[in-house]
C-alpha cells in the first residue's frame, strides 16, 4: 500500500516549492556569485578533514572533505572580505580575498597546529550527516532524491542507513528497535509537530519536506546533541537553504500530477511560490490495484518560501505552506460483515504549517539562532459508520545563543525553548450518535547548555544537560550527555556517548490520562570510522535501555486507570556502513546493515516481547552509475529484512509469529536533456520490479469463529509494484548545464 501514496504525498509536500528547484543539483552557479574552492593541509603538508572555512561576519562556507578540500559559493557583493580558516587544535588563519571578479582557487592553505594539536577528532558519536557542506558526509540531498525506491522521500531514503527498519504499512522511521514516535523531526532547530502526512491504518505516510528545500540533513540514531529534546530513539535534523541561487521556473510534470512553481532572486532577497495537483485515477485505471478505491487519492497545495540577508551576516528565513488531501477506499478485512465489499475508510485531512528563523552574528564571537513555528492538522476520518474528526495545533519557539570564538580548546552553546499545544478529537460511532470529546493541553519549556573542548592532543569531548518541565505532566527532567572522540590515525578516529532522553507519552496516550510520566531511554554508544578517498567506513555498538513507558489494559484501553509508566525495555546490536565513490569510474554506491536484538513492554504489550516493528537483520544496497554518453544516471536500491514478528491470537504466547522475510529490488533512470532550449530532467523509476508479494502483518478479527479461530487477512501493499514517470523543466536558467558532467 506504501506505492499507493509515494507520488500523491511527493506532490503534497511542504518542499513542492522546491519545484522551482527541481534539479538544484543539476543548476549552475548564479551569473552573480563567487565561486571558492581550495585544499586545506598542515605544517607537513597532509590533507586536513573537517576543517571549517568560511567568509568572516557571513554564514558562507564549507568543510573540508577527507582529503582536505573544500568548495562553496557566495552571493556576498563585490569588493575585499576575509576567508576564515578554522580547526579545533589548530591556529585559526585569515585570508584576504577579493570577490566579485571570478573563481577563487587556493589549492595549498597550510594551518599551524597549537601545541595540543588535536588533528580530525570530531565528536560525532550516532550522527549520520547529508551536507552539501561536507563532501565525505554518507548522503547528500542529491542522494536522497535519486535513491532507487525512495522517490524523493527523505524517510525513504534514511531507510537505506543502518539502524532502521523497513516497515511498509507506515512508511515511517523506526530507528533501533524504537517506534516511529520516538524519531523527531527538526527544521532549522524547531521541532515539526506533523511531519509526515496523513494517512489510514496499513497506508504508508510520507514525509512533507522535498530534500532540496534544506542545505544540510543530520539523522542522528542515538548519542544526540542536548539542542534536540523529545526523542527516545532518534532525530531528524533538517537545516534550510538561504537565499535561492538564482530566478527561475519550474514545471513538473508527472505521472500523477503535475506543479508550478517560481523562484526570484534578487541582491539581498529571494522569494519561491509554488502550486501542485495530484490525482492517481488515473493511474490506478492504468495499472490494477488489490482495493477498491471509493475515491483514488487526490491533493493540492501550495507554498512560500522567503530569504532575506539583513547586514552583513543575518539571515531571516520564512517558509510556509498549506496542503490538502483526500481518498477513500475499501480495505481487505477478516471481519464477516466487511469479507466481500471490505471494510470502507475514508480521510480528509487539511494541513498548514509556517516557520521564520533568524539568526546574526552578535559581539565578541557570540551569535544568535531564534525562531518561531506554528502548526495546524485538520484531520477527519470515517471508518464505515464511525466518524473521527481531530485538530492539533502547536506552536514552538526557541532561542540558542552560541560562542565558539572564546578559546581555541571551548566553546559554548546555550538556550531555551518553549512549546504550547491544543488538541481535540471529537468521536462518532454513528450519524446520529452521541459526540464524546477528548482534549490535550499542553505547555512545556525546555533550557539547555553544552560545550565542547580539547582534552588531550588526541582527544575531544562534549558535554551537555538538557532539562524540560511539562505542566500537563507537572513534572521535571534532567538529561545529562557526553560524548568523547579519540583520534587513532590520520583518517579514522573511535567516538563514544553516553546519555539520558526523555520523551513524553504520546497525544493518543495523554488525550486519556495525564497522569503519567515521562518516559526515558538511556543510550550508550561506540563507534569506529574511517574515511580515506571519498571511501567511508563506519561501525557502530550500541545499547538502549528503555524504562518509564506508558502501558494500559489493552481490553479496558479508554479508562484512564489503567495507564501507568510500568513499561521497559532494550535495544541492543551493530550498525555497519561502507561507503566507495572512487573505486569504480563513475559509480557510486554503499552497503548497510544492522543486526538488531530488542525486547520491550509498552502500550497494550502483556508482557515483555520482540515488537512487531523490529527486523533482527536489516540489509540495504544502494548503487549509482552515470553515463555520460547519454546524459543518464541508472541506480537500483536492494533492501532485505528478516521476518518481523506478529501476533497470532489462535497460537499461545505474545508476538511468537513470524513474518516472511522483506525484500524489494527498485531501479530509476534520470535523464539530462534541453527541450526547446531549458534544461530538463526525464525520470522514471519502478520499486519491488521483481513483483515479489511482501507480507507487512496480518490483520485478526476481534472475536473467535463457531471453531474457535480468529480469522485474518494479509497486509500488503496496494499493488506489486509502483511506476512513476516524471518531466522537470527549469526555464530561465542564468547558465546552461553542462550535460556531460555527473550529477554530484
Amino acid at each position: 500500500m506504501k506505492t499507493l501514496l509515494l507520488p500523491l504525498l511527493l506532490l503534497l509536500s511542504a518542499s513542492s516549492v522546491a519545484s522551482a528547484q527541481t534539479a538544484p543539483a543539476f543548476q549552475p552557479l548564479s551569473h552573480s556569485a563567487t565561486l571558492i574552492s581550495g585544499t586545506v593541509r598542515d605544517h607537513a603538508g597532509q590533507p586536513l578533514p573537517g576543517v571549517n572555512v568560511f567568509l568572516k561576519t557571513t554564514f558562507d562556507g564549507a568543510s573540508t572533505d577527507s582529503l582536505g578540500r573544500f568548495r562553496f559559493s557566495t552571493d556576498q557583493a563585490a569588493g575585499g572580505l576575509p576567508l576564515v580558516v578554522s580547526y579545533v587544535g589548530y591556529e585559526p588563519l585569515e585570508l584576504p580575498l577579493t570577490l566579485g571578479q571570478g573563481a577563487i582557487f587556493l589549492p595549498n592553505i597550510r594551518l599551524k597546529a597549537n601545541r595540543a594539536q588535536l588533528g580530525d577528532v570530531v565528536v560525532t558519536a550516532g550522527a549520520f550527516e547529508a551536507s552539501d557542506d561536507k563532501c565525505s558526509a554518507t548522503l547528500k540531498p542529491l542522494d536522497i532524491v535519486t535513491t532507487a525506491g525512495a522517490l524523493g522521500d527523505i524517510a525513504g531514503a534514511l531507510n537505506a542507513l543502518p539502524g532502521t527498519t523497513r516497515v511498509g504499512e507506515e512508511g515511517k522511521l523506526f530507528v533501533r528497535g524504537g517506534a516511529a514516535s520516538e524519531t523527531k523531526t527538526y527544521l532549522d532547530g524547531l521541532p515539526v509537530q506533523t511531519p509526515y502526512g496523513s494517512a489510514v491504518p496499513n497506508v504508508a505516510a510520507r514525509g512533507r519536506f522535498w530534500p532540496f528545500l534544506f542545505k544540510g540533513t543530520v539523522f542522528s540514531t542515538g548519542g544526540y546533541s542536548a539542542e534536540f529534546g523529545q526523542a527516545l530513539s532518534a532525530v531528524v535534523a533538517l537545516n534550510s537553504t538561504d537565499l535561492a541561487p538564482e530566478t527561475q521556473t519550474g514545471i513538473s510534470l508527472m505521472s500523477v500530477g503535475g506543479s508550478l512553481s517560481r523562484t526570484q532572486r534578487w541582491d539581498r532577497t529571494s522569494v519561491a511560490v509554488s502550486a501542485d495537483y495530484s490525482n492517481l485515477a488515473p493511474y490506478f485505471n492504468l495499472v490494477p490495484q488489490r482495493f477498491g478505491w471509493d475515491k483514488a487519492p487526490q491533493g493540492r497545495g501550495g507554498s512560500l518560501k522567503l530569504a532575506h540577508r539583513t547586514g552583513q551576516a543575518g539571515m531571516l528565513k520564512l517558509y510556509g505552506t498549506f496542503s490538502q488531501q483526500r481518498l477513500a477506499l475499501r480495505q481487505p478485512d477478516a471481519r464477516p460483515e466487511f469479507a466481500a465489499a471490505g471494510h470502507p475508510i475514508a480521510l480528509a485531512n487539511d494541513n498548514a504549517y509556517l516557520n521564520a528563523t533568524y539568526r546574526t552574528p552578535l559581539v565578541r564571537g557570540w551569535s544568535l539562532n531564534t525562531g518561531l513555528a506554528l502548526t495546524r492538522d485538520d484531520n477527519t476520518v470515517r471508518p464505515d459508520a464511525q466518524t473521527v474528526l481531530e485538530l492539533d495545533q502547536s506552536a514552538v519557539a526557541r532561542v540558542v545563543l552560541t560562542n565558539d570564538s572564546a578559546s581555541t580548546w571551548f566553546n559554548l552553546k546555550m538556550g531555551a525553548e518553549a512549546y504550547a499545544q491544543r488538541y481535540r478529537q471529537q468521536y462518532q460511532a454513528t450519524a446520529e450518535g452521541p459526540t464524546q470529546t477528548l482534549g490535550v493541553d499542553e505547555q512545556r519549556g525546555a533550557g539547555l547548555v553544552e560545550c565542547e573542548l580539547v582534552l588531550t592532543n588526541k582527544l575531544a569531548g562534549r558535554a551537555g544537560l538538557r532539562t524540560e518541565y511539562s505542566a500537563l505532566l507537572g513534572r521535571w527532567n534532567a538529561a545529562p550527555r557526553l560524548g568523547l572522540a579519540y583520534k587513532t590515525g590520520e583518517n579514522s578516529q573511535i567516538s563514544a556517548a553516553w546519555g539520558w532522553f526523555y520523551q513524553s507519552p504520546t497525544t493518543d496516550l495523554l488525550r486519556i490520562s495525564s497522569q503519567l510520566k515521562f518516559e526515558r531511554a538511556e543510550h550508550l554508544l561506540l563507534i569506529y570510522q574511517r574515511m580515506v578517498k571519498e571511501r567511508t567506513l563506519r561501525a557502530e555498538v550500541y545499547q538502549k535501555n528503555y524504562t518509564q513507558l506508558t502501558t494500559f489494559d489493552g481490553a479496558r484501553s479508554f479508562n484512564p486507570g489503567t495507564y501507568q509508566n510500568a513499561g521497559g525495555g532494550y535495544a541492543r546490536g551493530l550498525d555497519v556502513l561502507w561507503r566507495d565513490r572512487t573505486t569504480f569510474k563513475k559509480v557510486d554506491y554503499w552497503v548497510s546493515y544492522g543486526l538488531l536484538d530488542t525486547r520491550r513492554q509498552f502500550r497494550a504489550d502483556p508482557v515483555m516481547a520482540v515488537p512487531t516493528f523490529a527486523a533482527r537483520h536489516n540489509l540495504s544496497v544502494v548503487g549509482k552509475y552515470w553515463v555520460q554518453k547519454l546524459h543518464t544516471q541508472v541506480g537500483f536500491t536492494y533492501g532485505y529484512g528478516s521476518g518481523r514478528r506478529y501476533h497470532n491470537p489462535n497460537l499461545p504466547g505474545y508476538n511468537q509469529s513470524t513474518l516472511p522475510a522483506y525484500q524489494d529490488l527498485s531501479l530509476n533512470v534520470s535523464y539530462l536533456t534541453n527541450w526547446f532550449g531549458q534544461f530538463t530532467i526525464v525520470y522514471l523509476s519502478a520499486s519491488n520490479v521483481l513483483g515479489r508479494n511482501n507480507v507487512y502483518g496480518y490483520s485478526y478479527t476481534g472475536t473467535a469463529d463457531a471453531n474457535g479461530q480468529f480469522r485474518s487477512v494479509a497486509v500488503t501493499p496496494g499493488a506489486p509494484r509502483m511506476l512513476f514517470v516524471g518531466v522537470f523543466i527549469s526555464i530561465n536558467k542564468n547558465k546552461k548545464v553542462d550535460l556531460n558532467e555527473r550529477p554530484d
